[in-house]
């Protein structure tokens, strides 16, 4: 009987694999590296290796890390890079149960930001008001308007928008191609509204903003400088004023792809457009559209409340 791999090995083979067969970028493997090692160095408390874990240590590391006050949304991560680990495992045949097996994920979507209803998007893309009568703050006023629409459309996050390029953008197809977590490269689709927005903001607003400066970003601010990503929170949050909501750059991304998901879209095309790694990232949309589902259920159909 050949003796049993050590830990380090097994971890070393993973990260390999996770790099070459999967491609994932440095931070991706790291952030499962160290997921990992955490469950490992649980198990040494239990006298147990890696391949030694039974689904009852994996239910009581996720239990130590709830008594540690460790939120639901990381908790769900370290189980996923678990369910990983071991399926790579029983692949390689150097395990013959998976211990991640019938092990319910957190419910990482109670700790999500809520997303908006319809009419309080519209409120929020008609927010942004110019300052004052002048050239520049009409400019800035448009800029935000078009930001707003591509936010929505695109579901993009902070980093994302200001970081877009003037080169990245293709309007006439209706694209925008996106640098996400890890650098990794996406095409997003902007819709009819955003292109009308962008539009009008790249003929007027723009060349009010860079002056007679070479400003490669999309979106740049006064004298075609790179807009921070306190700027993006504070006219995300002074656009927000009328819907009486503290609304956040990122309810605007997960508005975006709960309301697809709530229209019909399927969960691969969510995922390719938000720029998750992992389908089980994207599906916690499900259980935001099923919630709106049945309150909507609740208050119209007719045999949904109880009789008296």
């Amino acid at each position: 009987m050949p003796p049993p791999i050590s830990n380090e090995k097994l971890l070393a083979a993973f990260t390999a694999y996770l790099k070459v067969e999967k491609g994932l970028a440095r931070l991706s493997v790291s952030a499962y590296l160290s997921d990992l090692l955490q469950f490992a160095e649980f198990l040494e408390g239990r006298k147990r290796a890696l391949l030694a874990a039974q689904r009852e240590d994996v239910r009581q590391f996720l239990q130590q890390l709830f008594a540690n006050q460790v939120e639901g949304r990381s908790v769900a991560r370290k189980l996923s890079a678990l369910r990983h680990f071991y399926r790579y495992l029983l692949l390689d045949d150097l395990l013959e149960h998976d211990p991640t097996l019938n092990i319910d994920s957190p419910k990482r979507w109670k700790v999500l930001p809520k997303a908006l209803g319809r009419e309080e998007i519209e409120t929020v893309l008609h927010g942004p008001k110019a300052t004052s009568d002048s050239k520049m703050a009409q400019a800035i006023a448009e800029r935000d308007r078009a930001m707003l629409e591509v936010f929505y459309a695109g579901a993009l996050r902070v980093s994302e928008i200001i970081g877009v390029k003037m080169e990245d953008l293709k309007l006439e197809l209706g694209y925008v191609l996106v640098r996400g977590k890890g650098d990794k490269e996406r095409m997003v689709p902007i819709g009819r509204s955003a292109m009308g927005a962008l539009g009008s903001y790249l003929s007027k607003a723009r060349p009010a903003l860079v002056g007679e400066k070479a400003c490669p970003f999309l979106f740049p601010g006064r004298g075609g400088r790179q807009l921070s990503r306190q700027s993006v929170w504070a006219m995300v949050r002074a656009s927000s004023l009328a819907t009486g909501r503290r609304v956040s750059p990122h309810m605007l991304r997960h508005s975006c792809a709960t309301h697809m998901v709530e229209n019909g879209a399927d969960l691969r095309t969510v995922q390719t457009i938000l720029g998750h790694a992992d389908i089980s990232t994207t599906q916690i949309y499900t259980h935001l559209a099923l919630d709106r589902l049945k309150t909507v259920y609740t208050q119209h159909h007719p045999r949904a409340k109880a009789r008296k």
